[in-house]
Parts: C-alpha cells; sequence; structure tokens
C-alpha cells in the first residue's frame, strides 16, 4: 500500500479502550478497515457526522504530526529511528484519563502531572525531525487561518506544526467541533460508556509508526514498546 504521509501516535493498545476507539470513530487503524459505528441513546447528531474529523485518523494522541517524508529518507529507516527513540524512552505512568473539552471537541486528557510525557512528547519531535519535508506554502496558510500566537508561528516555522514542544497537549480526540449544547449532551451520554474502561493509572509505554494511506485514512504500521530505564 502507498502512504502518502507519516505520523507518530500513542495508539492504545489491544482491548477495552482501543476496541471502544475502533467503533465509535468507524475505523480500525490496526486492522485497516471500516467498523460499525454503536448506537449511543442520548447524541444530539448521528454518530457518524459527531465523528466525521477524526475518523480517518483513529483513536490517537498526537506525538509527532502527520508529515511527508524528506527527500533520501525511507520509511523504513524512519521506523528504525522511532525504534531507537523508542529503546531507550522509560514508560511515563500517569494518575488516569478523563473525557475533558478541548477548544469545541471532545477529547480524552491525563489528569495528574504531565511534564514526563511532555517532555517524551519534545523528545521525539527533536529526534525524528531529520525525516520530515517541510511543509508546503498551502500547508503553512492552512495551519495560519486558525489564528496563531506569535510563539505558535515560530513552532509551526521550526517544526512543521504549531503545537509542539510547549503548545503540546497530549489528548485523544473523540469528536470534530461541536456547539456547546451538542458537547454537553455527547459527554453525558459517552461518561458512562467510558468509565468502565479508562485505565487508572494511565502508562504511555510505546508509540507507533502510522501511515496515511491515498484516501487519507491512517493505518497503524509498527508499535515500539518503551524500554530505556528512568533516571529516578
Amino acid at each position: 500500500m502507498r502512504f502518502e504521509r507519516y505520523a507518530v501516535y500513542y495508539t492504545p493498545p489491544p482491548g477495552p479502550l482501543a476496541a471502544f476507539g475502533a467503533a465509535w470513530l468507524g475505523w480500525d487503524p490496526a486492522e485497516g478497515r471500516c467498523v460499525a459505528q454503536p448506537a449511543v441513546p442520548g447524541l444530539p447528531r448521528p454518530v457518524e457526522v459527531i465523528t466525521e474529523t477524526p475518523r480517518r485518523y483513529g483513536l490517537h494522541a498526537t506525538v509527532k504530526p502527520p508529515f511527508s517524508l524528506a527527500r533520501d529518507h525511507t520509511a523504513e529507516a524512519l521506523d528504525a529511528a522511532l525504534a531507537a527513540f523508542c529503546a531507550q524512552q522509560p514508560p511515563v505512568t500517569l494518575a488516569g484519563l478523563e473525557i475533558a473539552r478541548l477548544g469545541g471537541f471532545l477529547a480524552l486528557v491525563p489528569h495528574g502531572e504531565t511534564a514526563a510525557l511532555n517532555a517524551m512528547a519534545a523528545g521525539a519531535v527533536r529526534a525524528l525531525d531529520a525525516f520530515r519535508a517541510p511543509p508546503d506554502e498551502a500547508e503553512l496558510d492552512r495551519r495560519r487561518a486558525a489564528g496563531l500566537s506569535p510563539g505558535q508561528e515560530a513552532l509551526l516555522v521550526r517544526w512543521g506544526y504549531p503545537y509542539v514542544m510547549e503548545e503540546f497537549r497530549f489528548h485523544i480526540t473523540l469528536t470534530g467541533k461541536l456547539p456547546r449544547t451538542d458537547r454537553e449532551a455527547v459527554h453525558a451520554a459517552l461518561a458512562p460508556r467510558l468509565a468502565p474502561i479508562l485505565p487508572a493509572p494511565f502508562v504511555v509505554d510505546g508509540l507507533s509508526l502510522m501511515g496515511e494511506d491515498t484516501d487519507g485514512y491512517f493505518h497503524l504500521l509498527r508499535s515500539h514498546a518503551f524500554s530505556g530505564v528512568s533516571a529516578g
């Protein structure tokens, strides 16, 4: 299969949360297939409308955002570099996950201290940046249309994305942008479904290399476990 772009994500390991995400979003990146979406009572709109924007990415948290490969680099070399990074990275343990509003959408976010998580994400961005082709003007214009702060503009120019480093916030997207009343209704409908399957503690213990196909859907290419030892 041909892939247009690559990305590095945290993806939940096989289990209840991953299964929920594949069904809720309607796309299983590990299997590379569409999944029938559930009938969830209390939703203000059809589930396929609520999840249209995040569907093609699968359930994930972005660590290194999607990018085209730089010239003279290969996906195999990128995968090897990601494996080398993960081999030196210790697992990151957080208190848990909770559903929350981020801007106009809903996501799962960690609660508890996130300094080690943020440092891991920054390290991955740095370690793999040589594989990223610079964004073209159309992509830069699309990012800037959201209205960036001076700091975000600087990050966009340096790293190709405005929400890395000090602007990074780990989140697992659940919906597209929704009006406030719809967000509240979706939150109320999802909370009881998520409560039994959200991990506590929540351990980020690896990263996944993802590939975007010609239809814009992301596939899980390989997952690498963190096997480093914490200095503490």
